[in-house]
């Protein structure tokens, strides 16, 4: 490094110190700052003790109805809750008679971490957060409100009467009076993941105002932690929607967000790593608010999610209100599959996009060749850790023209080594640099090799890097399949760990992000082997040298970031650098760089009198590299004339 870059980087240390003192609040904007969090603290608290003092006063009125036999509110007030479980194949939904909610999901085919029926949640998932001035208990709730003409309906506190019932279906009945009454009917479809709720009024109009023409819903759920890795399974887990007759968004995964959103949705989930709870609307849900509040780690929950939204309601009961629930694996062709099961069979529910793989080019690799080729040799039923070795041999092979593309490429500007130097020789002053690098892009013109040659074969192999990154760590086929010393493929392995969270390597240190990291380390000494001279000046090798460092330091970050991932993708990595290490050697002894100068020099003789056309990007830069030199040159004229 120079005396001039060393100024450089103190100059800039310099601005940036002086901009952070200069822009500094002073006492007057602290003391602002403050009391305009204090109004905002304060207005919250004016908004809750509201909100308190609103569902006191609810509790109250329905503590009197609850008391007064000539109520119409009288038998549906006061009961004993029960509990009745719908069941097929795949998954147990538990349903109390009080408000007739699902209170709890159980999946057949999924284990949790202790071995036991994997639950997706239960009534008794609950935990208490501290909010400053007061403590809020938070669990699993789901209501559904309608607003009568003197009695409000908030299904949450009012008991149904199970009338029909049998291991698949039940139907649960509001009964105000004999023949008044609202049926929740809940119905397991077959032997997939997928419940039907449809509500229907019946002689209801007269409980109900002429406009009434919609419910609320409002469901919030804790956010069970499944897998081992928390802060990884966190970031894979976010409440996601989907716009009607548009794509699919979702909240922050990594921070409390909240949104409010004023277009109809289809549906709305509560994504975790490999499992989803979905509400499907029959129609469409509408005025929807979302809300996500992370939760830290040592309680067993990620996330607590929430959401309220309207969909319509006809109090005569000539229309039934229908709603879908999914509560499932995210699994690709079983979220695909559940297209054929909706309620409104012309709506693409398009569940199957709650997996993300990745940006558009980069999710189209994934669904038609990575997924494919996945599904193609787990079919095998081989062991899944030789399913990413051959998955990883597979795409290697595939992209392997454009890699010994790339190396040929490197490998014809290295052989004009000789060259080179000859017009380095030829220009030794810095003031000359222009000229020399004019001339280097003529050599490397007129022998057949172009310094972007290898540029483009691995901007082509990017997208495959990225779309493993995506693919991976959302295959549920990896969870809880053990491979080697990793127990579970999907979440990270363990060489040592330790209690304390030490930031920021965490708790543990994963060998396969180790054997990745190192693995890295190799490669890149194999391709700073591989780049080619360009006849720099002593300032730019010195800058080149920076940068091979620089990578060096690259697969060190790697570490500290990848040490949480699954062991399945650093698996994965540690595979594919190994390869791509194989790979540069076979080329290195395969491709004799005096072999290929010779080449390039008979090459250049036997087309010496008919030169090949230049590509655009040569033209474009050697026009470049012409213009940059005549300005060079017009500067130093003047300043030789002043």
């Amino acid at each position: 490094m120079d005396k001039n870059t060393i100024i450089g980087f103190l100059l800039i240390g310099l601005v940036l110190f002086g901009y952070t003192y200069l822009n500094q609040p002073d006492p007057s904007q602290i003391e602002a700052q403050r009391k305009y969090q204090d109004s905002i603290a304060a207005i919250e608290h004016a908004r809750q003790q509201a909100e308190n003092k609103e569902i006191a006063a609810q509790e109250e009125a329905m503590t009197k109805l609850s008391n007064d036999s000539s109520s119409v509110m009288f038998n549906v007030l006061n009961g004993k809750e029960q509990f009745i479980t719908l069941k097929n194949n795949n998954v147990d939904i538990r349903i109390s008679t009080l408000g007739a909610r699902i209170c709890s999901a159980t999946l057949n085919d999924y284990k949790d971490q202790q071995g036991n029926l994997l639950t997706l949640f239960n009534e008794q998932d609950e935990i208490v957060i501290d909010k400053g001035r007061r403590s809020e208990t938070i669990g699993n709730t789901m209501n559904f409100t309608i607003d009568g003409k003197e009695h409000n309906i908030y299904t949450s506190e009012l008991y149904f009467t199970p009338v029909e019932q049998s291991d698949s279906s039940v139907v649960l009945r509001l009964a105000f009076a004999e023949d008044k009454y609202i049926d929740f009917a809940y119905t397991l479809l077959g032997d997939s993941y997928m419940l039907n709720l449809a509500i229907e009024a019946h002689n209801m109009e007269g409980f109900f105002p002429s406009s009434t023409r919609e419910m609320r819903i409002t469901w919030d759920q804790l956010m069970r932690q499944q897998e081992k890795g928390f802060t990884f399974e966190q970031r894979y887990s976010t409440l996601t929607y989907k716009l009607t007759d548009d794509d699919t968004d979702y909240l922050s995964e990594i921070s409390n967000d909240k949104e409010n959103i004023n277009e109809p949705l289809d549906w709305v989930a509560f994504k975790n790593q490999f499992f989803s709870c979905i509400m499907i609307a029959g129609d469409e849900f509408n005025d929807v608010t979302l809300k996500s509040d992370t939760l830290n780690e040592g309680r067993g929950y990620l996330k607590n999610l929430s959401v309220e939204m309207y969909t319509p309601f006809d109090p005569s009961g000539k229309v039934a209100t229908d709603i879908q629930f999914y509560f499932g694996p995210n699994k690709y062709s079983i979220l695909k599959d559940c297209n054929e099961l909706a309620i409104n069979g012309d709506k693409d529910l398009q569940l199957h996009k709650l997996i993300y793989f990745g940006w558009p080019i980069v999710r189209w690799i994934n669904r038609f060749f990575i997924m494919y080729l996945f599904d193609w040799l787990t079919g095998w039923g081989l062991n899944m850790g030789i399913v990413l070795l051959l998955l990883t041999i597979i795409v290697k092979v595939v992209v392997y023209p454009f890699t010994y593309k790339s190396y040929l490429s490197s490998a014809k500007m290295r052989a004009l080594k000789p060259h080179i130097d000859a017009i380095n020789a030829k220009y030794p002053k810095q003031e000359d640099a222009m000229k020399k690098q004019q001339e280097i892009m003529m050599l490397y013109s007129k022998y057949g090799a172009s310094p972007m040659g290898g540029c483009l074969p691995m901007l082509i192999q990017m997208p495959i890097f990225i779309a493993l990154f995506n693919f991976v760590p959302n295959a549920i086929e990896l969870r809880q399949q053990s491979f080697l010393w990793a127990k579970d493929l999907s979440s990270y392995d363990t060489l040592i760990s330790w209690d304390t969270y030490i930031w920021p390597i965490g708790n543990h240190i994963s060998l396969f992000c180790l054997l990745f990291c190192v693995t890295q380390i190799v490669n890149t000494y194999y391709t700073s082997k591989m780049q080619p001279t360009m006849g720099n000046s002593p300032e730019q090798e010195t800058q080149m040298k920076i940068m091979r460092w620089m990578m060096y330091l690259m697969p060190v970050m790697f570490f500290f970031i990848f040490n949480d991932y699954s062991s399945g993708l650093n698996y994965y990595y540690f595979l594919s650098t190994i390869i791509s290490v194989g790979i540069f050697i076979y080329l290195r002894h395969k491709i004799n760089e005096n072999e290929l100068l010779k080449k390039m020099e008979a090459y250049y003789e036997s087309n010496k009198n008919n030169p090949a056309k230049r590509s655009n990007m040569m033209a474009r830069l050697e026009a470049l590299q012409e213009q940059q030199r005549l300005l060079m040159e017009e500067q130093q004229k003047r300043k030789n004339n002043k």
